[in-house]
């Protein structure tokens, strides 16, 4: 692939899965704009803009697309991959403020981004890639992790919907990465089977090197959105079903 005219807005880009995208598309030859709250795994540079971003404050999202259509001039693929684990553990046992936090980053957030980038590519007159980020919890219940089920079973009709909406717009994916050696799956394994009755299952995928690399994870998601050989009809795809 020849992406070295390509544009990508990566949100949540300092770690994990986002890092990986983010290294995928720079050695592909992208342009980057890179977004998290902390400092993103690419410095600043020729193809490289880095921003502070919290993506559940709108008046931050559209400056985000406005910074990349300034700078690079148009986006090719917006990759909504911030997002967060907890509260887990039973719902009754949640508060109301993590509850908030949740949703607002795992939903709106991602309904701020794809809304920022579906007006990027009607004021440039272009077409272009969507990658969300979902999960095989979108389409599969787990007892301790009742927030983050919703939240991905949104991102997965969300996506469905802006696909029928913009045809003649957008490649609209959400996309579950299956089991990536992040921080999130750290996180996991440390939970007891009070909170998270699935956590040795994770905890045994761990120890026998089963989980992907974010890298890896990456490179199949940037051959996702523009290689025609990993060309996939599906809205909702589990990379695990490749």
């Amino acid at each position: 692939m020849n992406l070295t005219n390509r544009v990508a807005v990566i949100t949540g880009a300092s770690r994990g899965l986002g890092a990986g995208i983010a290294q995928a598309a720079y050695d592909q030859g992208m342009s980057l704009v890179l977004c998290s709250r902390s400092a993103p795994v690419l410095a600043t540079g020729a193809r490289v803009r880095t921003l502070e971003l919290d993506v559940s404050d709108p008046d931050a999202v559209d400056a985000v697309a406005r910074e990349a259509t300034s700078h690079f001039g148009h986006v090719d693929l917006w990759v909504n991959n911030a997002g967060l684990l907890e509260p887990m553990g039973p719902l009754r046992s949640a508060t109301a403020p993590a509850l908030r936090q949740h949703f607002d980053t795992n939903v709106l957030g991602v309904a701020l981004g794809c809304r920022a980038f579906i007006r990027i590519l009607h004021d440039t007159d272009r077409r272009g890639v969507l990658l969300n980020i979902s999960s095989g919890a979108a389409r599969k219940p787990y007892s301790g992790w009742a927030a983050y089920c919703a939240g991905k079973a949104a991102v997965d009709r969300m996506s469905e919907a802006i696909a029928l909406e913009e045809p003649d717009r957008l490649k609209v994916h959400a996309v579950a990465p299956g089991l990536i050696d992040t921080r999130m799956q750290a996180l996991i394994r440390e939970h007891g089977v009070d909170s998270f009755p699935n956590a040795e299952r994770f905890r045994k995928t761990h120890a026998d090197g089963d989980l992907v690399p974010p890298r890896e994870a990456g490179d199949a998601l940037i051959a996702l959105a523009f290689d025609p050989a990993a060309a996939r009809n599906e809205v909702c795809i589990d990379l695990r079903d490749r």
